[in-house]
């Protein structure tokens, strides 16, 4: 990390974490709970949303966390499959956030071609800056979509997984819930998740290019 990468991608982090968690919490005020609203998720303030400690993981190891939302699934109509939509909205807008940076990235290259010419410098650096920007923030919103889907609490994919469960073992996976944030920092911190993490990215990543690249003609 450094003060120049700071300037793309802190911006990129702020946008990411603070929509993912909008997200959660609008599927789910939307699904009849009234508890994101009373509790101040449905803004955009970032203080409302954002883990300093979380925060600071994102940028400098590529992944974190934000606060997470709570949520009633009683006031849902079925409460695993309100769970499940709710789980899904977060990572859902990064991978769109991710897609509309890559549509930038591809644009821009259509745009430039091999070269470009700047009467000015500042001109120059507004570019350079735009560029960067929307290709951290296409990196940022894949890693954070990716990471959050992995099965352990509390992410995302955990409640993700529980909610495609047969009930007798969704109950089961719910009383062992506890020890998945244990598991979770183990398997982060002996790094073993690193390979399939960065395998995962890189996919979505190349496939994302590919799309838009296709749908620009680049």
């Amino acid at each position: 990390m450094n003060i120049e990468r700071l300037l793309y991608s802190a911006p990129a982090v702020l946008i990411a974490m603070v929509l993912h968690e909008l997200s959660h919490a609008y599927v789910s005020y939307r699904l009849g709970d009234p508890t994101p609203k009373q509790t101040g998720r449905l803004t955009l303030n970032p203080l409302k949303h954002l883990d300093p400690i979380g925060s600071i993981c994102l940028l400098v190891l590529g992944f974190g966390w934000a606060k997470p939302v709570q949520i009633n699934p009683n006031y849902y109509k079925n409460p695993k499959v309100g769970t499940l939509w709710v789980s899904l909205a977060g990572p859902g807008m990064n991978f769109l956030l991710a897609f509309i940076g890559s549509l930038g990235v591809s644009l821009i290259y259509k745009i430039t071609g091999d070269s470009i010419s700047f009467q000015t410098e500042a001109g120059y650096r507004a570019f350079l800056y735009i560029f960067r920007f929307l290709y951290y923030f296409m990196l940022i919103n894949i890693g954070l979509g990716v990471f959050n889907l992995i099965p352990f609490p509390p992410l995302d994919g955990s409640k993700v997984l529980a909610t495609i469960l047969p009930d007798r073992l969704y109950y089961t996976w719910m009383r062992y819930e506890r020890y998945g944030q244990f598991i979770l920092m183990v398997l982060l911190y002996a790094g073993l998740l690193s390979t399939p993490l960065a395998f995962l990215r890189s996919g979505v990543f190349n496939g994302m290019q590919a799309v838009t690249n296709f749908l620009l003609q680049v």
